[in-house]
């Protein structure tokens, strides 16, 4: 992969009618350090990400992620190699969690990344605890799903693990999209501002006491949704993997998406503290 084919992947899939495609990116290896550390809303933390090595992160989709690498139990930390564009990774992994990029800007040499804190998980536990001045690596974005603006209306769902994914979705769409966003959450403590375009209709989706993984709002929400005879429609879903199970069958026999026309994603799963999708995350 050179360094610009990924860029002339991303503008043919832009301007293309196929759909979404899954374009790679040259994956770079980078500590950066904890500059700022804040809650938004009473369920996620944003680590602020700062340092030289930033220059030249790539950013091209707001679902891409990148990967943190955590010392090992005994402390040794044991990182990728960079081998040209790509990283060559030890083995046994290190222990390392994906995460969503949240905000990258190149100008101020920031990168957001919004953790969902829960007891258990490796990294949820580490951001809780990060401070300014802490480092850690973070390699990719290995690449993004890159969507054409060009659908009739867009429906974004998900619970919590989702939402910095949603909120850069909004962020990104242009302003005369139109769609459905549901956002499932345990009570308005956890809801955030949100900027969407004037025809996206946010929806807010409080299970309270229900633990998130028998909660059934958003398979309910999307249910609900009237569609109109020959719109096309993008749909975007990521929830605990229980939770999505339902949903990939109505993206299946009722969306009736055609292949890049959806994306559906377990984004953790009940019982298992670092689920990781690509196994069967953290996010």
């Amino acid at each position: 992969m050179n360094r610009a084919a990924h860029r002339e992947r991303i503008a043919e899939v832009l301007e293309g009618a196929a759909g979404a495609a899954k374009v790679p990116y040259p994956i770079g290896l980078r500590e950066l350090a904890v500059r700022d550390a804040r809650m938004v809303g009473a369920g996620l933390r944003r680590l602020t990400f700062v340092g030289p090595e930033l220059a030249g992160f790539e950013n091209h989709a707001p679902t891409e992620h990148v990967r943190l690498i955590y010392p090992d139990a005994d402390g040794t930390l044991r990182l990728p190699e960079q081998v040209d564009f790509r990283l060559k990774w030890p083995r046994p992994l290190p222990i390392s969690r994906e995460y969503t990029v949240r905000r990258y800007d190149p100008v101020a040499g920031e990168l957001d990344i919004d953790f969902a804190l829960h007891p258990g998980g490796h990294a949820a536990e580490w951001a809780a605890a990060a401070a300014p001045g802490d480092t850690v690596y973070i390699a990719g974005p290995p690449g993004g799903l890159i969507v054409p603006f060009t659908y009739d209306r867009y429906l974004l769902a998900g619970d919590i693990t989702a939402l910095p994914a949603i909120a850069a979705w909004l962020e990104a769409l242009p302003a005369d999209a139109a769609g459905w966003v549901f956002i499932e959450v345990v009570d308005a403590s956890e809801e955030i501002d949100l900027v969407a375009p004037e025809d996206v209709q946010v929806q807010w989706l409080h299970r309270g006491a229900v633990p998130a993984e028998r909660s059934d709002l958003l398979e309910q929400a999307v249910r609900a949704v009237s569609l109109s005879e020959g719109e096309r429609v993008y749909a975007w879903i990521a929830a605990e993997a229980g939770v999505v199970r339902p949903l990939r069958r109505w993206v299946r026999e009722v969306l009736r998406a055609e292949p890049g026309d959806a994306e559906v994603s377990a984004y953790w799963k009940a019982g298992q503290a670092d689920f990781d999708e690509d196994d069967e995350g953290d996010h």
